[in-house]
């Protein structure tokens, strides 16, 4: 069963799919062109009689609110995402994020460390330069597309499609009616100008001023091994550094592993979880 709520935060509401009553709490970030939707597959494997799973629609994403005067840029994403936590009188969770994600949630650990008990970082980007060439390919694809894109209910396919299609190994696990699902936030004009005022929004300085080498939380690094977008060294360097990293590989997926191997990726976080919670006993 998921209940599905709607948290205020400072510009607006942030939607929340809740999976399961326990009493541990764990918490999904997606990344850039993605929703909680991404999750489906993965929440609801973990015991949910002993964690509640919330996967959360960053601001400006999926069913959450989008505000003209509102930053959808990392740390701000981080900040909202703290009181939403606040508001689910959620004190300490497992963090799960993806790419772009990752970037939230390190900053979230950096910021609140008490908020967050670990950490796992599914194709994380670089925190360095978080701008990975996703991006970049986005930013030509409007380049090439931008009147088309902003004429058509479904211009944001234009930009936002190859990125999907891409972001999976093999190709089956991405057809048109997914890519269709994906794409539903950002139907009309207005979806359009959405999708690039949050591509704009994520920068090479997103990070900068927040100590994310200094994030004590246990952390689980996983690497989608055939992910295009950001170079393999960039997991491996990012566990090296943290104070308790540890690398993991999933050799058959690409950037989104929750589409290309749920089972697998599922595996892993119930034994995260369970190992975490075995070591707070």
């Amino acid at each position: 069963m998921t209940d599905s709520l709607r948290i205020p935060v400072g510009p607006g509401a942030l939607h929340v799919a809740r999976f399961g009553f326990g009493d541990r709490a764990v918490v999904f970030v997606h990344g850039f062109g993605t929703s909680s939707f991404v999750w489906r597959a993965v929440a609801p494997a973990l015991p949910l009689g002993q964690v509640t799973a919330y996967a959360v629609d960053l601001f400006g994403h999926g069913e959450s609110d989008r505000a003209a005067e509102a930053d959808y840029g990392i740390t701000a994403q981080a900040a909202y995402l703290d009181q939403a936590l606040t508001v689910l009188r959620v004190s300490s969770a497992d963090v799960v994020a993806l790419d772009v994600g990752c970037a939230v949630a390190l900053a979230l650990a950096a910021r609140r460390p008490a908020r967050v008990r670990s950490l796992v970082l599914i194709n994380p980007v670089n925190p360095a330069a978080p701008r990975a060439d996703d991006l970049a390919l986005l930013q030509r694809l409007a380049a090439r597309h931008l009147f088309d894109a902003s004429r058509g209910q479904m211009g944001a396919r234009l930009l936002l499609a190859p990125l999907l299609e891409k972001g999976v190994a093999n190709a089956a696990q991405m057809p048109e009616a997914l890519v269709l699902r994906y794409l539903a936030p950002f139907v009309g004009r207005d979806g359009t100008r959405q999708l690039l005022a949050i591509a704009r929004a994520v920068n090479d300085r997103a990070l900068t001023g927040v100590e994310w080498e200094r994030v004590s939380a246990p952390t689980l690094v996983i690497r989608g091994e055939r992910d295009p977008w950001v170079p393999e060294a960039v997991s491996a360097q990012l566990a090296a550094r943290l104070p308790e990293g540890t690398l993991r590989r999933i050799s058959r997926a690409s950037r989104l592993v929750p589409e290309d191997a749920p089972e697998e990726l599922a595996a892993l976080l119930v034994e995260w979880v369970t190992q975490r919670q075995e070591d707070a006993v």
